[in-house]
């Protein structure tokens, strides 16, 4: 479930930023010319990427930052989730799709609001947090 939902605000993030893009070319091979099916599918693994990365690397960098967090009352979180954007982008650059985000501050620092907003409220309908 939280591919889905990670899949669905990668989506929207994209959708609402021109920065953020998603290039497939092995998962519209495998919907065989359904380009809807290459997308859905290219979505959905950047949003496996996106969860594992959240899930191994997020608490060792949060854990780290947690010093300059309480700092900054917090507001520290929002560059690590833009950190966490970057790194997704990066490592998809090694898979047949790829995400890209194409500058730091901006982009990345504004998808990673529009994407925790969107899991926080797809998070809450299906009750997965």
């Amino acid at each position: 479930m939280r591919v889905l939902i990670n899949g669905l605000a990668l989506w929207i993030a994209s959708w609402v930023l021109p920065g953020i893009t998603v290039e497939s070319t092995a998962a519209t091979e495998v919907a065989q010319g359904n380009s809807t099916a290459g997308v859905v599918l290219a979505f959905l693994f950047i949003g496996l990427i996106f969860g594992l990365v959240n899930a191994i690397v997020r608490p060792i960098v949060s854990f780290l930052s947690l010093p300059v967090t309480i700092l900054t009352l917090g507001l520290f979180t929002i560059i690590i989730n833009a950190l966490m954007l970057m790194l997704t982008a990066w490592l998809s650059s090694y898979t047949p799709v790829n995400f890209v985000v194409d500058s730091f501050f901006w982009t990345a620092v504004l998808g990673s609001l529009i994407i925790s907003l969107v899991s926080l409220i797809a998070g809450s309908i299906t009750r997965t947090r």
